[in-house]
């Protein structure tokens, strides 16, 4: 076939396929949890080594109509099942049908021209498509997809990258599923990216000193000096961006999206530990450094250790065991702790509010700072006017007792007021 896209054929699960009799079992176990719908079990398998294994079990697990942790929604048919974790982002009502909204009958969202660019350059490393016209056909699926969910969301800031995910998941499910695959995860998982600001996504990178710390103190000292903007382009696409096999993807995938949204940052720190011989070779004085050989991944990525890794530290130390008070100056309505918290599970019309919360959030915390910033810009005349005042009131209270001493006072003070500008 000209149009070659990636098939469970071409997925390397990884070492489990040196054992097919392992490789067949597992296989077994994913479609029976799916059948059963043991988010629990999905979740476990999704984490353990291979994965779902590949993209035909993926598929299997959502047109039978199982919670497929891939994507972590619920197909049409599972409205009403509760998840008690520990999938935390699997529990959803779907409000809609998979049926997708016509294009034309939705107004234009406002950042469709960037969405446009990003997506002519899109599917840059996988597939290899032999012809132009299925790479074209495939952008213009894509191109659709994103604009079917900004503009029902219309609430929602695109980002360069995001196309990025929206990419894998419409190489592993069908359209529609793809269609409410990536509203969900728009909504429930990456909502803090879609903001006006990118400040949300900032604070989340500052839990990468705590856990890093937290685990290794002497390492966390190293890097004291570097801010930790190095991950944000990873944690942005959740790592589409940056690996470029669809094999890795996909695997690391089935991972990321069977565990809560924190984990995704878990990750990141988890890398930076696995590279402290190389880091420890860096002067600590040189942040720079630091950023270039941090902002890019190491290659190879061993996949399964690094997943085991995560898994491992993230249980040793929690979120809100993390020093410094990093976790409390996460904000509530954050997608980090609204879908931790299982009584914060919601529809999609809970997850907007949410996100109409954290903008609100935001402009309180601008006027805060431009509130601080004026004080500080002007404290000295501040500090001139309320000293003015409290001489006005004394010498009220003096002139009853000594006229000619306050006279003084205000020969003094005039001149330093006109020369003040008051």
């Amino acid at each position: 076939m000209a149009n070659e896209e990636p098939k469970a054929g071409d997925i390397n699960p990884g070492r489990l396929l040196a054992d097919s009799k392992a490789y067949r079992r597992k296989r077994a176990e994913i479609v029976k949890a799916s059948r059963k719908r043991d988010v629990r079990l999905l979740a476990k398998l999704a984490t353990s080594e291979g994965g779902l294994l590949e993209d035909d079990i993926r598929k299997q697990v959502c047109k039978i109509g199982a919670c497929s942790v891939f994507f972590a929604f619920f197909a049409d048919g599972l409205t009403k099942c509760f998840l008690p974790g520990p999938i935390l982002q699997g529990y959803v009502r779907a409000t809609h049908t998979l049926e997708l909204p016509p294009l034309s009958e939705l107004p234009c969202h406002g950042d469709e021209d960037q969405v446009k660019l990003d997506v002519d350059r899109s599917f840059v490393y996988y597939p290899n498509y032999k012809t132009e016209k299925h790479l074209k056909d495939k952008r213009d699926e894509l191109l659709d997809l994103i604009v079917s969910v900004l503009r029902r969301n219309p609430m929602l800031c695109y980002f360069q990258g995001y196309h990025d995910i929206a990419q894998v998941l419409l190489l592993v499910l069908d359209r529609k599923h793809a269609y409410q695959a990536l509203e969900h995860i728009s909504l429930f998982r990456i909502r803090d990216y879609m903001l006006p600001s990118l400040s949300p996504a900032l604070t989340h990178l500052q839990l990468l000193p705590a856990i890093i710390t937290s685990v290794d103190q002497k390492l966390g000292q190293h890097l004291s000096g570097t801010k930790p903007f190095f991950a944000l382009a990873a944690t942005l696409t959740l790592y589409a961006h940056d690996i470029e096999e669809y094999a890795h993807i996909a695997r690391l995938y089935d991972f990321i999206l069977a565990h809560e949204p924190v984990v995704s940052i878990y990750l990141f720190a988890t890398i930076i530990l696995s590279r402290k011989d190389e880091l420890y070779d860096i002067p600590q004085d040189e942040p720079e450094m630091f950023h270039g050989v941090l902002s890019k991944l190491p290659r190879p990525l061993d996949l399964e250790t690094l997943i085991s890794n995560t898994v491992r530290i993230y249980q040793d130390h929690p979120p809100e065991k993390l020093p410094c008070g990093a976790w409390k100056s996460i904000p509530s309505y954050s997608v980090l702790k609204t879908l931790r918290n299982p009584g914060l599970h919601s529809t999609p019309d809970q997850a907007r509010g949410y996100f109409h919360q954290q903008i609100r959030g935001l402009q309180r915390e601008k006027m805060r700072k431009d509130a601080a910033l004026l004080i500080r810009k002007h404290s000295f005349s501040i500090k001139l006017v309320g000293a003015t005042v409290a001489v006005g009131i004394l010498s009220y209270w003096m002139i009853k007792r000594d006229p000619d001493l306050v006279k003084h006072l205000w020969r003094y003070l005039g001149p330093l007021k006109t020369t003040m500008g008051l």
